[in-house]
Order: structure tokens, then C-alpha cells, then sequence
């Protein structure tokens, strides 16, 4: 369990399993950033599916963990770690595939908008509960997904999108039953693996080249108001709150 990675046919897999939520600690935030850099550099592999097993794929950070460091050390921790799995995904070599069943909320958000291709089970969801955490990061990502309007009311109320939604929106290419979300994942990822390598790679440099907002300067932006909200204790405070409910 944890984070599990494999190749097969050149297409890599990195499989969240993470009990009982899929909420990674610290270290695991750096081992997915690790994974994509290095398939990345693998010129066998041609393509990467992000997925996980459980509930749900992803429940954001490991709030208790953060909570149990001493000082800044646990917020500064994940602040870095999921920036750079963030950045990791979507500056990836090779061209991304996030497929989300169940719960994809906070840090989640990052990994799933920061994939070239995002698809997602019928009973998937997507929200932010950054605010009520006394936190802020995940709008510059969200905002990869819907519209300004949409994003903000999200943001601002904490409210969940549907995967059904997200498609209507065309950022969720596919939506299907759970137990099909792993094949399909694959079947785009092996229509991708088929073309010629060089190709490819190349096609990924240029989509990420000509991206009009690329997304790590205005997350790593979003990050500072988080500690800024740390330093005045409010972030401390929610985050406790939440841990006795």
C-alpha cells in the first residue's frame, strides 16, 4: 500500500492506496512527483495513468499528520510536496491520464487537473474544503476544470461538482461506471502509446509550451495566503476543529 507503480507495454502506471481515504503523508506527495519525473525521463514509457484503489481517489492532505509536526514544519511540508507532484504531472514528458473515482477533493483537485486527460467514475465528485480548513491553493487548478464563475462559487462555499458536470464542461473527457474506469483509462492510454514516441513527447512539450496559464506561479501564489493564514493562527485552528468533529 501507499503509492505503487508499474510498467507494462510502455504505459506506467502510479496507483494511489492510501487507507482509509487515499489522504497522502508528506513523503508520499514527493514519491508521486518522483514517479511522473522519472517515467518521464524512461524512453520506454509513452504514457502515465494516475488512479487509485479504495473509496475514493483522493482526499487531500494527511491533516493529522500536519497537526502532529511541530512548528511550520507540517504545512510547509505539504505546501512543497504537493506542488511538486502538481508540477510533476503536468510538466511530465510523456502525455498524463487521472482517472478519479469516489471523493477527489483538495490536494486531489491539483493532481487531477494538472493531467493531460482526466476521466472519471459516475459516482465521482470534486470540491475544495480549503476555507473551512483555514487554508487557500486548489483554485488555480479547479479553474483548469470549470468556468471563473463556477470555480469561484466552489471555492468560496465548498460545494461539490459532479463528474457529470465536469464532463458538460469538457474537462472530464469520459464518465463511466466504476468498474469500467480502469479499462478505459487504459484504452485511451494505448491509443496514446501506439504513436510513434518522439512524436509524442514532442506534442507534449509544445500543448504545455503554448498553455496560456500555466499553473505553478499562480498556485505557488494561492500557497502563500495559506501560511500567511498558518502565521496567524488561523489555520491551526480550523485544522483542529476538524480533527475533534
Amino acid at each position: 500500500m501507499g503509492i505503487e507503480r508499474s510498467v507494462n507495454d510502455g504505459i506506467a502506471e502510479v496507483v494511489l492506496d492510501q487507507p482509509p481515504v487515499n489522504a497522502p503523508k508528506i513523503a508520499q506527495w514527493f514519491e508521486i512527483a518522483d514517479a511522473f519525473d522519472q517515467y518521464g525521463r524512461d524512453n520506454d514509457v509513452r504514457c502515465v495513468v494516475l488512479r487509485a484503489e479504495g473509496r475514493g481517489f483522493n482526499a487531500g492532505i494527511d491533516i493529522k499528520e500536519v497537526q502532529a509536526l511541530p512548528g511550520n514544519e507540517g504545512i510547509l511540508g505539504v505546501n512543497r510536496g504537493c506542488f511538486a507532484a502538481f508540477k510533476a504531472i503536468y510538466d511530465c514528458k510523456v502525455p498524463t491520464i487521472c482517472a478519479v473515482n469516489g471523493f477527489c477533493l483538495g490536494g486531489g483537485i491539483g493532481l487531477a487537473a494538472s493531467a493531460d486527460i482526466l476521466i472519471a467514475s459516475d459516482d465521482a465528485y470534486f470540491g475544495l474544503p480549503e476555507v473551512d480548513r483555514g487554508a487557500l491553493g486548489g483554485a488555480t487548478h479547479l479553474s483548469r476544470l470549470v468556468p471563473q464563475a463556477v470555480m469561484r462559487r466552489a471555492f468560496f462555499t465548498g460545494e461539490n461538482i459532479t463528474a457529470s458536470e465536469l464532463a458538460h464542461y469538457g474537462s472530464v473527457t469520459r464518465v463511466v461506471p466504476r468498474e469500467e474506469l480502469r479499462d478505459t483509462a487504459m484504452e485511451i492510454a494505448r491509443k496514446i502509446a501506439a504513436k510513434h514516441p518522439k512524436v509524442i513527447r514532442a506534442a507534449k512539450e509544445a500543448m504545455n509550451g503554448i498553455d496560456p496559464v500555466p499553473p505553478h506561479n499562480s498556485y505557488r501564489y494561492e500557497q502563500g495566503f495559506t501560511f500567511e493564514l498558518n502565521l496567524q493562527g488561523v489555520g491551526d485552528e480550523l485544522r483542529e476543529e476538524f480533527l475533534e468533529r
